[in-house]
């Protein structure tokens, strides 16, 4: 019989990248660099937004949240990692690997909802114009916003709750940078199959559950687009919907590949876990600024505007 106390007093020694102490503490301190234009990037997306009252509409409403929860994800990995790295305590406890964990869940889930309502905005601009402001009401979309919290909360207590009933036998090593959920499994010495099919289950359920509506929405915002007289008019669209395209292929690909496979401890799976957690928040406002006029013109008169007052004192 385990202690009652064991989420208390497990520990875990993460170990990732297995290379020299100056390879890690140089991309420690990378890591640490791509965190902070990761922050500086996504808050300047919500700053504009805010302050441009031109893009006060459904499809940047849902760009705010997207960045918002960037900056969560990134927050919530991005530390630990450059910790893991650039510090020789490398241990972290059950309890703190379950938070991160639950965070983790929330957060993923809940974007992944946020980007399926955005593919839902991009088919009602482009194949129901003429309804499209009646459809894409301001309740409506803090509708799709609260619920995809909801639905975030939802999963990640379906996933993490049941991950209390584990014991940890040992070894105690997790060569990963962070607790994710595919390393810490083989490592209890439970019965792992109630977890793994809640896990399976709501991979299923939530993640293809988004990615489907997201293709459904794309597919049929294609055939629209190619019936489109003017090549401008068939640029735009295209412009429009590209960046979208791109942040939901790296989103998706890359996290639902990596949670339905075994987990190794190998360095292919560590790059996997950098991509959608550390590069794609740092690359979600760079594609927004860069393929979006918009953006960039609203961005061109805060800096104007910051001058100007500036100026006058």
């Amino acid at each position: 019989m385990m202690p009652n106390n064991q989420t208390t007093n497990t520990k875990f020694i993460l170990l990732p990248f297995d290379s020299s102490l100056h390879i890690q503490y140089t991309l420690g301190f990378i890591f640490l660099l791509i965190y902070f234009l990761t922050l500086a990037g996504n808050l300047l997306i919500m700053t504009v937004i805010k302050m441009d009252s031109h893009l006060h509409t459904p499809m940047y409403f849902f760009l705010v949240n997207l960045s918002f929860f960037d900056v969560s994800y990134s927050s919530v990995m991005a530390p630990r990692l450059v910790h893991t790295l650039l510090v020789k305590n490398k241990i972290i406890s059950l309890s703190g690997c379950l938070v991160q964990i639950g965070l983790m869940f929330f957060i993923a889930s809940s974007e992944a909802f946020i980007l399926s309502a955005m593919a839902y905005d991009r088919y009602s601009a482009i194949c129901n114009p003429l309804v499209y402001v009646m459809v894409m009401s301001k309740r409506f979309c803090v509708f799709l916003a609260c619920g995809s919290c909801l639905l975030g909360v939802t999963n990640s207590l379906l996933n993490t709750l049941p991950l209390l009933r584990l014991h940890f036998c040992g070894p105690y090593i997790i060569h990963h940078y962070s607790c994710e959920m595919p390393e810490l499994l083989p490592l209890s010495c439970t019965d792992l199959f109630l977890n793994k099919m809640i896990l399976f289950t709501t991979l299923v359920i939530f993640g293809f559950g988004c990615f489907f509506p997201i293709l459904f929405s794309y597919t049929k915002i294609i055939s629209a687009i190619l019936k489109i007289n003017s090549a401008s008019g068939r640029s735009k669209a295209f412009s429009t919907c590209s960046s979208h395209v791109i942040v939901v292929t790296l989103f998706f690909v890359t996290g639902l590949g990596r949670y339905l496979s075994p987990a190794t401890g190998s360095i292919v799976e560590q790059v996997i876990s950098l991509q959608y957690s550390i590069v794609t928040p740092l690359l979600n406002p760079i594609i927004y600024s860069l393929k979006n006029v918009e953006v960039k013109i609203a961005i061109k008169k805060l800096w104007e505007k910051k001058i100007i007052l500036s100026g006058t004192y």
